[in-house]
């Protein structure tokens, strides 16, 4: 990792197309390295999950309607989903020099999942919270992250004792690493406990998403 991150610093100071070009060969150089690392993460998640894909993210960054327009980013990111629909919930991981980490939950549910969420918190938040207190999941994460509406959501009360939780629009979770963390020996091994560190979650929250309010299965 530590060549991916030295060249990662370079572009970074020199983001642009005639520097990118001239060093071509050094970064696919290191794009073939991370696919064998994102790859080995994938075999070894499928042992445990039923995984559905794997998404190594380009590193051209889409300027159309962003502000900045350094056309390349500064991170080397994958994404894993699980086999919908019966299990929900994605992981991330992110390797970037100062700013790594390891992710997953729902970033973007749609509109019928994000309301089907929102009216089981208002039923009860018992399951979630044993989940979010368990001592594995504050010692990986803390506690669960994600925006947030400013007010409640239409059709809620604002002063449901849950109305934080209802008001969020996305529910994920995220283990940040420090670059020597990332350069050890055990960080691959680091990364799959932190990964399988969700499952509660995505399991909690895929038998939400397959049934109905009752808890008879819409699937």
């Amino acid at each position: 990792m530590k060549k991916a991150f030295e060249y990662l610093k370079q572009l970074k100071e020199n983001n642009n197309r005639d520097w990118f070009a001239q060093h071509k060969s050094e970064y696919d150089s290191i794009v073939k390295e991370n696919k064998t690392f994102f790859t080995q993460i994938y075999n070894e998640l499928q042992e445990h999950d039923k995984i559905k894909g794997i998404h190594i993210f380009r590193i051209y960054r889409d300027v159309r309607f962003s502000k900045d327009k350094t056309p390349y980013k500064t991170d080397f990111g994958v994404g894993y989903s699980r086999s919908k629909p019966m299990l929900r919930g994605g992981y991330y991981i992110q390797l970037e020099p100062g700013n790594s980490f390891v992710g997953g939950g729902f970033w973007g549910p749609d509109a019928k999942d994000l309301l089907r969420i929102r009216k089981e918190f208002e039923i009860s938040t018992k399951e979630i919270e044993k989940i979010t207190s368990d001592k594995t999941f504050v010692n990986y994460f803390g506690e669960l992250k994600g925006e947030a509406v400013k007010t409640a959501p239409r059709g809620f009360d604002k002063n449901h004792p849950a109305i934080d939780l209802i008001r969020k629009k996305q529910l994920v979770v995220m283990r940040k690493f420090t670059d020597k963390e990332v350069f050890a020996d055990n960080f691959q091994e680091e990364v799959l406990k932190t990964l399988l560190a969700m499952r509660p979650f995505f399991d909690y929250m895929s038998e939400v998403l397959a049934t109905d309010l009752n808890g008879e299965p819409i699937i």
